[in-house]
């Protein structure tokens, strides 16, 4: 049994919770925090957890939890992962990995002092299964080489306290990374557009906005974004290749036909839409860290994906494409 401590008790980390207590056999979460003390207590209570932490240090340097999971805020994520690592203690962290690509760079130093891989970034895109069948089509070069990614990210609503530049470090972090995934490719360029705004969005954050990239090899990737106000939750990737195309499929969902109508249910949850992958994405982590290390997305991704989102937000106003300019890739990410 892999025993794991989780900071963070709201609606992904509680779910996180679930999985590993119910669906995951070889897993045991034996320590939470958050700091809504409150929560954790809560938390801890409704799953049997034994230990409640007053903080995420406390809960990394105790002695029954080997493994992290932090599925706290955002800004919160860079120390607690860092904290992990020196603690020589695998961790896996919701994106984003951290909100600079300094506080990347000292994670992955880290990292390559311990000689080993130790953090799983939460890109769980990578386990949805329509997105591993694209991948696997690209990767047999069955359709020659992929041109072009045409996506799109459309939500419903944010939290308070949303701002344009979370577009990006928050939401479209999926696609930056999952396009260099079904790509195998680093980022170039990189713009983002500020199109004709919705009159529903009236929140004081920019919505839409348009994401364009260009790939080392040439490849280009376009991403309209909609933060909220939209119809419902709607993931689309479409991937141009020399012999044809791919589509994401979509998930299932009756047809009915009533009233001389014909309509299908969308889903308005993110956390609906990827159930099936973040199952499959933290058993995977449970096992490969049994085994070794994790073999999912690594720090240098969550590096790869800041640093696009960084130039993504400087380019914002300025109707220029901007270098995605990264250190060199060490070695034990290769």
């Amino acid at each position: 049994m892999l025993k794991i401590g989780v900071i963070g008790c709201g609606a992904i980390g509680k779910e996180h919770i679930r999985r590993l207590m119910h669906l995951i056999p070889n897993a045991e979460v034996v320590a939470c925090t958050d700091y809504f003390i409150d929560a954790a207590k809560e938390t801890a209570a409704k799953y049997g957890i034994p230990n409640v932490y007053q903080t995420g240090e406390e809960l990394i340097a105790a002695s029954e939890v080997e493994a992290i999971v932090i599925t706290s805020s955002d800004a919160s994520h860079a120390a607690y992962v860092l904290e992990g690592v020196k603690a020589g203690k695998q961790v896996f962290c919701e994106k984003p990995l951290a909100q600079t690509a300094a506080d990347c760079e000292a994670i992955m130093e880290e990292e390559v002092k311990q000689g080993r891989k130790l953090v799983q970034v939460g890109f769980m895109r990578r386990y949805d299964p329509g997105y591993v069948e694209i991948k696997k089509v690209i990767d047999s070069g069955e359709l020659g080489e992929p041109l072009m990614i045409h996506a799109c990210h459309r939500n419903v609503s944010q939290g308070e306290g949303f701002q344009t530049e979370m577009g990006i470090t928050n939401v479209a972090i999926h696609e930056l990374d999952i396009c260099r995934w079904l790509l195998g490719d680093e980022y170039k360029n990189a713009q983002v557009l500020k199109v004709k705004q919705s009159a529903r969005s009236t929140k004081g954050y920019d919505n839409p906005q348009i994401v364009l990239l260009e790939t080392e090899n040439g490849s280009r990737i376009d991403v309209e974004l909609q933060v909220s106000d939209a119809y419902g939750y709607d993931i689309q990737c479409q991937v141009v290749c020399e012999k044809g195309t791919l589509n994401l499929p979509d998930p299932s969902s009756i047809i009915k036909r009533s009233n001389a109508t014909c309509s299908t249910t969308l889903m308005t949850d993110w956390a609906d839409r990827f159930i099936e992958a973040y199952d499959i994405e933290l058993a995977d982590w449970v096992t490969k860290v049994e085994q070794g290390e994790p073999a999912g997305p690594s720090s240098w991704d969550g590096y790869a994906a800041c640093v696009a989102a960084d130039s993504l937000n400087r380019s914002r106003g300025t109707n220029e494409f901007l270098k995605v300019e990264m250190i060199e890739k060490p070695e034990l990410y290769k």
